[in-house]
C-alpha cells in the first residue's frame, strides 16, 4: 500500500464529510433540527476514510467500505438529528455493499468470500432482531436494518471482525449515555440514536480488524 493513499482517502473523506449536513438535511424531518457543523463532518469524513484506508484485510472491498462510510455519515447526521435511520439511505447503504463485494470477490477470483458477508448479515439482522423483539427494548427496526447491511462488510473481514463489530456498539452506546447522563444532559427516559454507535462500532471493528 503506498503512503500516501490514507492521506488521499482523508482528503477524500474530508470533502464527503462536508457535504453531509447538506444531503441529510433532505431527509431530516423535524424542525428545528440538532445542526451539526460541516467542519465537524469533514474532520469526521477524514478520519473515517483515512483509517479504512489501513484497516487489515479490506483489500479490494476499499471502494465498498468507503462507499458504506459515505453513506454511514449521512445516516449518522440524520439520526442525531431526528432519530431516524430513512430507509432509501439504508437501502443504498445495503446496494453498495452488495454490488461492491461482489465485483471484489470477482476481481480476486474468490467467490467464496461471498460466503462470510452474507453470513455476516443474517446474523447481524437476526441478533438486532431478537434484541428489538423484547419487552422493554427501544431498538427500532431502522436500527436492526442498518446492522444487517454493516453484517456485509464486517462478515468479508471475518468472524472475530463480525463478532467485534456486534459488541462494540452496545459499549460505545452505554458510554456515551452514562457521559450524557453523568453531565445532566439527558434523562433516564431520554431516547438516544443508536445508528451511529452502529457505524462508529463496524468502523473500530474493521480497524482492529
Amino acid at each position: 500500500m503506498s503512503a500516501g493513499l490514507p492521506v488521499l482517502l482523508a482528503a477524500l473523506g474530508a470533502a464527503a464529510g462536508a457535504g453531509t449536513p447538506w444531503l441529510a438535511g433532505r431527509f431530516i424531518t423535524t424542525r428545528p433540527a440538532t445542526a451539526v457543523p460541516p467542519a465537524a463532518c469533514a474532520a469526521v469524513g477524514a478520519v473515517v476514510f483515512g483509517g479504512l484506508g489501513v484497516a487489515p484485510g479490506v483489500g479490494a472491498a476499499l471502494p465498498t467500505f468507503l462507499a458504506v462510510a459515505a453513506l454511514g455519515l449521512v445516516l449518522a447526521v440524520v439520526d442525531l438529528a431526528c432519530l431516524r435511520l430513512p430507509d432509501p439511505l439504508v437501502g443504498a447503504a445495503a446496494l453498495a455493499a452488495v454490488v461492491g463485494l461482489v465485483a471484489a470477490a470477482s476481481v480476486a477470483g474468490r467467490p467464496d468470500r461471498l460466503l462470510g458477508p452474507l453470513a455476516g448479515a443474517a446474523l447481524s439482522f437476526t441478533g438486532y432482531a431478537l434484541l428489538a423483539l423484547l419487552p422493554g427494548s427501544r431498538l427500532g427496526f431502522g436500527d436492526v436494518k442498518l446492522a444487517a447491511v454493516l453484517g456485509l462488510p464486517l462478515g468479508w473481514l471475518g468472524w472475530p471482525t463480525l463478532l467485534t463489530g456486534l459488541v462494540l456498539p452496545h459499549a460505545l452506546h452505554g458510554l456515551a449515555v452514562l457521559g450524557l447522563l453523568a453531565a445532566r444532559r439527558v434523562h433516564r427516559d431520554t431516547l438516544l440514536p443508536l445508528g451511529p454507535a452502529l457505524l462508529a462500532g463496524a468502523w473500530l471493528a474493521a480497524l482492529l480488524g
